[in-house]
């Protein structure tokens, strides 16, 4: 069952917003998402909180700035998904740019796991590294940094995870979210906080007349990787993560990008002159995300920090060519996963556990969330590890916050998670198969003690009906160039409509003319093969179709159910 329920729109704010001259069609959207005033809308470089407000960016800058004079060797620790490829890209090009010594090494998401791991600085130690740095993992590599310290090698973590009851021993610690730090906005990605250092490190190296007679590094040419990484990452886009998602767009439809981002659009079949925050979370983000799931996250590190337009080019087809792979393995686990839940009874569980040997562990994430977004049910994906393991991609709905809840169950059960990390909405987690059972059972109590039954219910919030004279292009074009995602969320509308014909795409999308009077719409909806009622209430999306060099407006059916 799904609830429709229309967001509340103050009335005297969108008339303020209007008055200070903002669209009235955007002052309403922007006022439903508690927008008070147009200083929540300014978007410049000098509205970002300042770097010395996030705890420990003082103590690496001085780190990173004595180990370039020292002309010390820096490896950078990546994570193998789109927010720590271009935390990664943005450190190495940032580093390099201050005359830094600075490598890269990411980890094999099948043989060696997520983060700096014991055998991880064992790898880092061939390098023979006198600085190591993390982005967007390290917060719970108690071991690991432990293990970098035995071989010698100072750690510098900079991560945005949530930290266990144990912090590493590292010489600096770079995370909003960790205990004593005050920073305003704890969602970071781990591309911003490494954007941030990176921030710090430039006015450290400028005290120090690094830069006399020459210029500085201008930093902001890296904004497209921060807005890629940052949207690519579903963190709550906050003022302040939207400013630097904003930045980032402005950046790329104004042509200054970084040859990997220029070579990912054009791999997506998409101008950047026309970038939008949907591109990166549904188009680039996910070319990206394919070399970390079927390959290795190096070939995508390596588009983002060549500066050889061509390379970057064959990189990106040859990260297209994954992301096709990674799309007909998707499919063909999720018709697993659905022909397994046929007989799933919502009003019996609480949350849906799957494993099949002969699964992905690289795509279990998308299945997860495949399975959450269609039953509204905590899912948690399996796929067979090393050594009688097997690992579980996470994804959760509004109420139950995701980590938490593996936390409860590692407390219940001590012997049960052998590893566990993640978010509110995301986790992720190492069990042995042979208690994949036990598992299923004591998560599904877990969460049924932690969910409000409300909440079981999904609840789609909409923008209310939208005015017939701005379900046009202008509309349309006017939404897409704004900043949505996370938090922050792209208007959904809902109106009656009458259906004129409908027809399958593909066997998997269904088309629709729709009418209400004497307008006729298209509309699609994607993923959904049941046909559509004579009439029908539809929860949609303004969207642009583009076919034969003609643009035409298209709904976006998210949900619909007869009247």
């Amino acid at each position: 069952m799904t609830r429709i329920t229309p967001r509340p729109v103050p009335a005297r704010t969108v008339q303020g917003l209007i008055d200070a001259g903002i669209h009235p069609l955007l002052a309403r959207l922007y006022a439903a998402r508690g927008v008070a005033s147009r200083a929540d809308l300014d978007y410049s470089l000098g509205a970002l909180l300042p770097p010395a407000a996030l705890s420990g960016t003082h103590e690496a800058a001085q780190l990173l700035a004595d180990a370039i004079e020292a002309g010390a060797r820096m490896v950078i620790v990546a994570d193998y998904d789109c927010d720590g490829a271009t935390a990664c890209a943005v450190g190495v090009r940032a580093l390099r740019a201050f005359g830094a010594d600075v490598h890269y090494l990411v980890p094999d998401r099948i043989t060696m796991g997520y983060g700096l791991t014991p055998a991880m600085v064992e790898l880092a130690a061939r390098m023979e590294p006198d600085l190591l740095i993390t982005v967007d993992n390290g917060i719970a590599s108690v071991e690991g940094v432990a293990a970098a310290r035995a071989h010698g090698m100072a750690t510098l973590i900079t991560d945005h995870h949530l930290p266990g009851e144990v912090l590493p021993e590292a010489d600096v610690i770079v995370n909003p979210n960790q205990p004593g730090c005050d920073f305003p906005s704890k969602a970071l990605a781990g591309v911003g906080v490494m954007f941030y250092v990176m921030l710090a490190l430039r006015a450290e190296l400028r005290e120090r007349g690094a830069f006399a007679g020459q210029a500085e590094p201008n930093l902001a040419n890296l904004l497209d990787l921060v807005a890629l990484g940052t949207v690519a990452d579903v963190v709550q886009l906050d003022h302040n993560n939207r400013i630097l998602v904003s930045q980032g767009l402005q950046r790329m439809r104004a042509g200054r990008l970084q040859p990997g981002v220029r070579a990912l659009f054009a791999a997506a079949g998409r101008d950047p002159a026309r970038a939008a925050s949907t591109d990166l979370g549904f188009l680039i983000g996910p070319r990206l995300n394919a070399a970390g799931r079927l390959s290795d996250m190096s070939l995508g590190i390596e588009c983002l920090i060549t500066d050889d337009a061509g390379r970057a080019l064959n990189i990106a087809q040859e990260l297209d060519r994954l992301n096709r792979e990674r799309r007909s393995i998707e499919a063909g686990m999720q018709d697993d996963a659905l022909a397994r839940l046929e007989d799933f009874d919502a009003a019996e569980s609480a949350s849906i556990s799957l494993y099949q040997p002969d699964w992905h562990q690289g795509v279990i994430g998308i299945v997860a969330g495949r399975i959450k977004e269609r039953l509204h049910r905590p899912t948690i994906a399996f796929a067979p590890g090393m050594d009688g393991e097997i690992k579980g991609s996470g994804r959760s709905i509004p109420g139950l916050h995701l980590r938490d809840a593996l936390d409860l169950v590692s407390k219940r059960e001590p012997d049960l998670i052998l590893r566990f990390g993640g978010h509110a909405m995301a986790a992720g987690l190492a069990i042995r198969e042979a208690d994949y059972d036990r598992f299923r059972q004591v998560f599904d109590e877990v969460v049924s003690s932690l969910v409000d039954p409300a909440d079981l219910t999904r609840r789609m919030d909409t923008d209310g009906a939208l005015e017939s004279g701005w379900m046009s292009l202008e509309g349309a074009r006017l939404i897409e160039q704004d900043i949505w995602g996370q938090g922050f969320p792209a208007p959904l509308f809902e109106d009656v409509f009458r259906v004129e014909n409908q027809r399958l795409l593909k066997e998997r999308h269904l088309k629709l003319q729709l009418t209400k009077g004497s307008t006729r719409y298209e509309a699609i909806r994607f993923n959904h093969a049941d046909g559509a009622p004579p009439d029908l209430r539809a929860a949609f999306r303004l969207g642009i179709n583009e076919y034969n060099g003609v643009s035409s407006v298209q709904l976006m059916l998210e949900h619909f159910e007869a009247v």
